[in-house]
């Protein structure tokens, strides 16, 4: 291990970082401009309320993190979890609150969070310092080879998370924190018929969830009838959404309408500064600007896993597999969504969408990165 000291951190990563949150903010003030007109006649609402509760917590939560010695994480990573847990409980008390038919947030002052999104923050870290344990290689290996010290384990805590997330509910955001929970145990050397066992579970599990679940029945099934003719399409159902950023996405054409231009934004997409943002950058900046954007996006997650590759450390090297693989996969989802690549889903775009949560805990995650990066 190397001092504490360390050297300079990845400065691609940084740039990336940079460029993903200056966009972010860039074209939050171009979709939001006419919502927050309407809504609060201030055209800047929606931007300065992302500055004050996103950023803002972001860069202190960035530089606690990439300034503090990350091998502490390791000793809160058991009160982390527990408060995360907490938290996910109290959004079904008086302090959380309904929005749009969920309870994913908890109003504490003048303060509203989502603790699912800390979640994806608290659980990385304690499976990280649970894979890496201080004391012994055989702890180590019991948990990587055992099915009851190991497997049965990792089944149950994370059944436990994903239960309190799905029951707000949060469907998207389960199998995001699971996917990159499992990640992390097969990065920690865990058995192939482990992970072969955790997929045919968690599939089996997800398909009863949606063939029981209504309304995430009829998402699955616009999905599946998207190549319906427009006029059979109700305006109300999930493949009208679909089609209508499928429409959007294609009207942006190679270099797009123009910044501020979008039309689909006021009128036709469900969550446009959030669920929806990568349509309107579609349709404003065109394939290029999409592409650019999804390229900073593919640097930046490449740097990340270089970092895990050249880190000694197992702990560190979890972490940032963990984190990577969250920003990642939850990228995927909102691109491919309304691309029409998988049904449609509720994510933002990290560090791109308006919601001050998310932006804070993906630039904490991303301050403990580039903390990692200087002991690489």
């Amino acid at each position: 291990m190397k001092s504490k000291l360390g050297h300079h951190p990845d400065y691609v990563f940084l740039f990336c970082l940079l460029a993903l949150v200056v966009f972010g903010l860039v074209i939050l003030s171009s979709v939001s401009s006419d919502l927050g007109k309407m809504k609060f006649n201030d055209t800047y609402y929606y931007l300065k309320h992302q500055l004050k509760y996103g950023l803002s917590l972001g860069l202190l939560g960035f530089l606690i993190t990439s300034l503090v010695y990350y091998r502490y994480l390791q000793k809160i990573a058991v009160p982390l979890l527990l408060v995360s847990l907490i938290l996910l409980l109290l959004v079904f008390t008086p302090l959380g609150f309904r929005h749009a038919g969920a309870n994913r947030w908890l109003n504490i002052g003048p303060f509203s969070l989502q603790p699912a999104e800390l979640a994806k923050f608290a659980f990385i870290i304690y499976l990280a310092a649970w894979l890496s344990p201080k004391k012994g290689g055989e702890i180590l290996a019991l948990r990587q080879k055992s099915f009851f010290a190991g497997l049965l384990p990792f089944l149950i805590i994370s059944a436990i998370v994903a239960f309190l997330i799905l029951k707000q509910p949060s469907t998207t955001s389960v199998v995001i924190v699971l996917a990159a929970a499992v990640l992390v145990y097969f990065a920690s050397g865990a058995r192939l018929s482990y992970i072969f066992l955790i997929f045919i579970l968690g599939v089996l599990f997800l398909g009863l969830v949606i063939y029981f679940t209504p309304y995430r029945f009829e998402r699955v099934a616009g999905y599946l009838n998207r190549y319906l003719e427009p006029s059979t399409i109700n305006i109300q159902s999930e493949d009208y959404h679909l089609n209508q950023s499928l429409i959007a996405i294609g009207s942006g054409g190679a270099w797009g309408v123009g910044f501020g231009k979008s039309i689909a934004k006021y009128r036709y997409l469900p969550e446009s500064i959030g669920d929806s943002i990568f349509v309107v950058i579609a349709e404003e900046l065109g394939f290029v600007g999409a592409a650019g954007l999804i390229a900073i996006f593919l640097l930046m997650f490449y740097r990340g896993f270089v970092i895990a590759k050249n880190s000694r450390d197992q702990f560190a090297k979890l972490i940032v597999i963990g984190f990577i693989s969250v920003m990642a996969i939850q990228t995927f989802t909102h691109i491919a969504a309304v691309s029409g690549i998988i049904p449609l889903t509720g994510v933002p775009l990290p560090f791109i969408s308006y919601g001050g949560t998310s932006l804070a805990v993906f630039l904490t995650m991303a301050g403990v990165i580039a903390n990692i990066s200087k002991y690489t």
